[in-house]
Order: C-alpha cells, then sequence, then structure tokens
C-alpha cells in the first residue's frame, strides 16, 4: 500500500470515528514518516492538536479528503524532523517564537521547507511585515494548581497578585509556600501570560521555573506549584480528545471570573483572552507570489481552516467569526 493511500485509509477510519462523535480520541502525532504534504507547519504546543486534526480532515487540491494538504509537526518529539521528501531535515521547533523562527529561516533561505507556523501570539516585532498572523480561533490562559493543594481552595486571583507571584514578592498563598513555575523560553503561552500580569522577562523572579513544558499538568508535582494554562487545551485534555497530560490540576478564577461557562467551555470573555494564529509569509498570500494552497487553507472566513468551526469547538477553542481569516496583523517575528 502505497503513502497516498495508507493515508485515504486512515481518513476513511477517521470519518467513521467523527461520525460516532467530535470527541472520539484523536491520534496526536507528525504525519507518517514518508508521507509529506502541500503545507507543512511547526511551532505552538497550544494549536498542534487542532491543527492535526485539521490536516486530518480537511481535503488536498485534488479534492480527495486524505489529509495532504496540512501537515502539522508537534512541538516535542524526535529532535529532528522532516518535512519534504527531498531535503528538509531540520531541528524540532518547540513553541510559538522557535516555529516562527524555523519559517523565518526557511524564507530567508528559500529552502521550501516550511510553509506556516503556529503561534498563540501576536507579532513581537512589527518592524517589517514579511509575515502575517492569520487568526483562526480564541483561547484563553488561566492559572493551574494542584487539587490535592491547599491552594485549591476557590482560588481567585487577581492579575496584581499574579504579578507579585512571578516576582517573588507575593511567596504564599492560603499559608502554602508558592513554587510558581513557566513554560518554556520561546512559548507563546510564556509571553502572553507575562505581557497580561504586566511582567517583563527581565522582571521574573528567582524562584520561578521557567523551564516546563507548557500545559503539562504533570509538571505540578508538588503542594505549593502554579503555573498558567490555556483554557482550550485544558478542556481537550480533559474531554478525552487529546492526550490527558492535566494530571491532577484544576483552573482557577482570575479577577472573580471563571475561565470556563457553566457547561464546560471557553469563556471567550475571560480576562486573558487570546486569538490563536497561523503565520505564514505575507507574499504568499497577495499578488503574483501568492500560493494558492496558503490562500485556500488559511486566508479568509471561506478558508478551509475557517470553514472547520465543530473540529475547532471540539478542541476547547471558540470560534471567532469574520475575524477568521483576517490578514491584517503583520510583523517581523
Amino acid at each position: 500500500m502505497n503513502v497516498k493511500s495508507r493515508a485515504r485509509l486512515g481518513a476513511v477510519v477517521g470519518a467513521a470515528a467523527l461520525g460516532v462523535g467530535l470527541l472520539a480520541p484523536v491520534a496526536s502525532a507528525d504525519p507518517a514518516v514518508g508521507e509529506y504534504r502541500q503545507l507543512a507547519g511547526v511551532g505552538s504546543d497550544t494549536t498542534q492538536d487542532v491543527l492535526n486534526r485539521l490536516g486530518a480532515v480537511i481535503p488536498d487540491p485534488d479534492g480527495v479528503p486524505d489529509g495532504q494538504l496540512i501537515a502539522s509537526y508537534n512541538a516535542t518529539g524526535t529532535a529532528t524532523i522532516k518535512t519534504r521528501a527531498t531535503g528538509c531535515v531540520i531541528n524540532r521547533p518547540n513553541g510559538s517564537s522557535a516555529g516562527i523562527d524555523a519559517l523565518r529561516n526557511a524564507v530567508l533561505n528559500s529552502t521550501g521547507c516550511l510553509d506556516f507556523a503556529r503561534s498563540s501570539r501576536g507579532p513581537v516585532d512589527t518592524t517589517t511585515t514579511k509575515l502575517t498572523w492569520i487568526p483562526f480561533a480564541k483561547d484563553a490562559v488561566t492559572i493551574a494548581v494542584r487539587s490535592d493543594s491547599a491552594l485549591n481552595n476557590n482560588l481567585d486571583l487577581t492579575t496584581a497578585n499574579l504579578r507579585d507571584i512571578y516576582t517573588c514578592v507575593k511567596t504564599t498563598h492560603n499559608g502554602v509556600a508558592l513554587t510558581p513555575l513557566l513554560p518554556q523560553s520561546g512559548s507563546g503561552t510564556r509571553s502572553f501570560f507575562l505581557e497580561k500580569i504586566g511582567v517583563t522577562e527581565a522582571q521574573i523572579g528567582t524562584c520561578v521555573n521557567g523551564t516546563v513544558q507548557e500545559h503539562d499538568g504533570t509538571a505540578l508535582d508538588s503542594a505549593g506549584d502554579i503555573a498558567p494554562y490555556s483554557v482550550a487545551q485544558y478542556i481537550a485534555q480533559t474531554n478525552g480528545v487529546v492526550t490527558d497530560r492535566h494530571g491532577v490540576t484544576v483552573l482557577g478564577k482570575v479577577n472573580t471570573v471563571a475561565p470556563r461557562n457553566a457547561d464546560g467551555t471557553l469563556n471567550v470573555n475571560f480576562p486573558y483572552n487570546r486569538d490563536v494564529y497561523n503565520v505564514v509569509p505575507s507574499p504568499k498570500i497577495t499578488g503574483s507570489t501568492a500560493d494558492p494552497n496558503v490562500v485556500s487553507a488559511f486566508v479568509g472566513t471561506a478558508s478551509k481552516v475557517c470553514g472547520q468551526p465543530s473540529h475547532i469547538t471540539a478542541f476547547g477553542f471558540g470560534t471567532i467569526g469574520t475575524a477568521c481569516g483576517a490578514t491584517t496583523l503583520k510583523g517581523e517575528r
């Protein structure tokens, strides 16, 4: 059986699973070895799973739903990935910034190895318009603690509380010595969370462990641990849609607002809400250099990604209506 046939068989099986229900567990992994698709992307841990699902359900240009349009490579796994049949063995980027930098490198050196980067943050450098951040869903970030910790006592922290915790001014809560955690450097969730609580990288306190993999609740292994967590990832993990890494963590409120609605869905009005993006080279979406595959996949409300709201919400995200597929947000990195 050749690669294309295997992919089509996988799609049939996947379609059968979807017939049972959108919340059926789905593999969260790189494309199979030897399987190369039209568009290759890397980056954010936050959106890797929903992009894996979209890669499995969006047809390729020949009209057959064999998952051959979008290839999304996870943030963690083997040290390297191979994105094209010839060449293109690259170090695996872990996080939004690493994915964006890998895309920038591919563009600068004309390697053709990458077409997009997953990002859970907007641009941090707007000195150029070389890249375009195309939003496709809404997420939020709150704080997580262990359910068996005294911290989990109607946990409701203010932005000022969190600023003090991550600058090591506030060192206890509910009688528990705090051990604050942050995702690894380059994580979009890390930069977004720090921005929301008003802490720069230089202001992070020495009590903070800033090396944990984002959205991995098993990293919270002591009573005082507290960490930012994607609400969409938490929903998807606890619903069994993706690999469940939440461990025994629970989500807390910020500024009296709960991160989830009464029905368990994402509260899009949570104070720390954010769009999530697919980042593409700006010349690929307009004019004579536009790539029709990039455009059809990501650009506009009629794009293939924006046309999958049921899959987006199944992975815990909120939809963003007419903002989906917008191309106004640009930057260097």
